[in-house]
């Protein structure tokens, strides 16, 4: 299983596992059927978060005749909600029970494909991706039984229906007829399988950019990540104040060597050294005079054995 690290850019990013034998025209429609069920999360948690706080969405005749004010007001449901300072949804807001639970489907599904996962090491899957908008469904079907509006974006968003042109998120979706794959530099013809960009080693991970066609090559990634780089920054920086303070010592040491010492010419004239040689003679001899005073000892103790066995068994004994 190849691992694919999908780069748009420095903060869009996933991860797709596919095989070496895969059409890369087929890794290019897997990858841009992520990019757009990721950035379909992205809006309907965007959304979402209006729906539960505001309630559905106003069409365009009811937005002008909205006054736009700040004022609380009672919704269907009983809650006391505030006006959306917009103006674009209608205040009727379903039960606070309700919001949690569509806050919390569109919290985990935007945590299934966010960013984050890569840091997981967690490739995503269109399954996967499907389950998560089918949760937020799930949850919009009970907090608003009676069906969202037409023109609501999250119906759009979950209906397929979104007219995305002339909007700032225009360039969230990726066409796979007009997507590239750049690797290494070098662009992944569609004609190509896999393994003729990267091999036919199935246990690899591959760091690929994904860009619209007709534009220039993607620039090359760093030969190591940031992470990696700040940490040989830091070891680096670490070694050298190390090796300053080392050198700073080696420095130093002179000034406790006996050639560096600037009484030491006095001290041999005053007789220091000589005191001291005599002092080391002294010790000698001391030790000499205590080896021989064992010595004596040891002599004057066999003496006395030798005459005590004399007396004790005569000249008889000795002669045997």
């Amino acid at each position: 299983m190849v691992r694919l690290h999908v780069k748009r850019s420095d903060t869009q990013e996933f991860l797709v596992d596919t095989t070496v034998e895969a059409e890369v025209s087929e890794v290019i429609k897997q990858v841009v059927e992520l990019n757009n069920l990721k950035h379909k999360i992205e809006r309907l948690r965007l959304e979402g978060g209006e729906l539960a706080k505001y309630g559905p969405a106003l069409s365009s005749e009811d937005q002008e005749e909205l006054e736009e004010e700040e004022e609380k007001v009672s919704s269907q449901s009983g809650q006391e909600v505030t006006i959306d300072p917009t103006g674009r949804r209608s205040g009727d807001a379903c039960s606070k029970e309700l919001q949690e639970q569509l806050l919390k489907a569109l919290d985990e599904a935007a945590a299934a494909g966010s960013q984050e996962q890569v840091a997981k090491k967690v490739a995503l899957t269109h399954e996967g991706l499907l389950r998560a908008i089918d949760t937020v469904r799930g949850a919009v079907m009970s907090a608003y039984p009676q069906g969202l509006p037409p023109w609501d974006r999250v119906r759009q968003a979950l209906e397929g229906t979104e007219q995305l042109a002339g909007t700032s998120r225009e360039n969230d979706d990726l066409d796979p007829r007009t997507t590239e794959l750049w690797f290494a530099g070098k662009q992944m013809l569609p004609g190509n399988k896999l393994s003729a960009h990267a091999g036919n080693q199935e246990r690899s991970k591959l760091i690929v950019r994904v860009q619209k066609a007709g534009q220039s090559a993607p620039q090359r990634e760093p030969a190591v990540d940031v992470a990696t780089q700040q940490a040989m920054l830091s070891w680096y920086r670490k070694k050298q104040d190390e090796q300053e303070r080392l050198a700073g010592e080696e420095a130093d040491d002179y000034a406790h060597s006996r050639w560096a010492d600037p009484q030491s010419l006095k001290t041999y004239f005053s007789g220091g050294y000589v005191e001291a040689i005599a002092t080391k003679r002294d010790v000698q001899l001391e030790h000499l005079r205590v080896s021989a005073r064992k010595h004596s000892d040891q002599i004057t103790t066999l003496q006395i054995c030798t005459h005590q066995s004399a007396q004790a068994g005569g000249p008889a004994k000795l002669a045997r």
